[in-house]
């Protein structure tokens, strides 16, 4: 999955889809009392800023309400940035009670090991508090003694978590409301980091302790051939964010975790390089050609790496077999740099080229 191109000059915020859900149910009952529709609500974010949002849609009776918004992402590639997130919100007779319940588009936690109990809908604890705190706000500020049933739904939700890791971690049949600041810092690692979080936990959670990791679908489709019988749950992207997940790893229990890595992203963990996206690192050739030196190499095959583009061309210079000594010799590279931070767990490492042929680590 991964980062795309960051855009050059300055990015514009957006915000979240829990804020978004939080200035709907604002919106909905804010109709229902006043019985017009609000042109647009003031939402206050967990980090202490406010946010106006226009209102996109609403529709209402002297008990009910249907509002909606339009998610901004600003400059952030997110799969539910412009996605239409609404509330259906239904007065209830219970004084100050707030009830979550997840409409179309927005998924049920099916597998224990996140923040919410199984049968929960996929509605995060920090939107959760954002909505019950505007609408609390509201009922106290008309002096309404009643209580709200929120339901939350995303417009074509369920397509949209397609493109998301949510089924992954037993979030199904739709998408997470989530957020933990209400803003969308564009490009930023958080929500991914999150997702690589929950899959080790939703894991352990489910009695698993050896992990495969990987960057991405790709791999993962290669490494399934070694390890059939592993559930779903085992398989965890780390994408760019090598170094968070493998910190992650090591403050849980899990007992044994099997890295599958290719070329690109290998030639810069082996030189220390955890966060191999490449707007924050790039492969070193020098590194590289030090290490074919190392290894007795030829001085035309080191000056040869040199004039390659990518580290993914390495095995138009060194063929790609098991016993090749500078793959053995960057593995190694990669095995210490890993056991620097993944300390007492055994480890397991395979290099993959892009046909989908592995290289084992050989450890002496």
């Amino acid at each position: 999955m991964g980062l795309k191109k960051i855009p050059k000059g300055p990015l514009r915020e957006g915000f979240t889809t829990g804020t978004s859900a939080t200035a709907a149910a604002k919106a909905a009952l804010w109709a229902i009392i006043n019985q017009k529709m609000p042109n647009e609500v003031r939402v206050v974010l967990p980090i202490g800023k406010t946010l106006m949002i226009p209102v996109h849609h609403c529709e209402f009776t002297a008990a009910w309400a249907k509002c909606s918004v339009i998610k901004d992402a600003g400059d952030d590639p997110d799969v539910t940035n412009k996605a239409e997130i609404g509330c259906e919100l239904r007065i209830l007779e219970e004084k100050g009670a707030v009830r979550f319940v997840a409409g179309e588009g927005v998924g049920t936690v099916t597998l224990p090991g996140l923040e919410l109990g199984v049968g929960e809908p996929a509605i995060n604890p920090v939107p959760r508090q954002m909505m019950q705190a505007a609408i609390r706000k509201l009922l106290h500020d008309y002096n309404w003694e009643k209580g709200v049933e929120i339901k939350v739904f995303v417009t074509n939700g369920v397509k949209l978590a397609k493109r998301t890791l949510n089924e992954r971690v037993g979030i199904m049949n739709g998408l997470s409301i989530l957020g933990t600041t209400g803003i969308v810092t564009p490009y930023s690692a958080a929500s991914y980091i999150a997702s690589i979080e929950q899959g080790v936990d939703v894991a352990l959670a489910n009695g698993i302790n050896e992990l495969v990791i990987n960057s991405g679908a790709r791999s993962e489709k290669y490494l399934r051939t070694l390890f059939p019988a592993f559930e779903d749950q085992a398989f965890i992207h780390y994408g760019n964010w090598i170094g968070e997940t493998l910190r992650k790893i090591n403050s849980s229990p899990i007992k044994k975790v099997t890295i599958g890595i290719m070329l690109g992203k290998a030639a810069k963990l082996a030189n220390g390089q955890l966060d191999t996206h490449s707007c924050v690192s790039s492969w070193d050739k020098q590194f590289i050609a030090n290490l074919a030196k190392q290894c007795g190499y030829t001085t035309a095959k080191q000056a040869a790496i040199l004039e390659l583009n990518m580290a993914s061309r390495l095995p138009e210079i060194f063929p790609f077999e098991p016993n090749e000594i500078f793959y053995q010799r960057l593995l190694a590279c990669c095995y210490q740099q890993s056991k620097l931070i993944l300390n007492q767990i055994n480890l397991d490492l395979f290099l993959i080229n892009k046909n989908g042929v592995f290289i084992k680590y050989q450890q002496l």
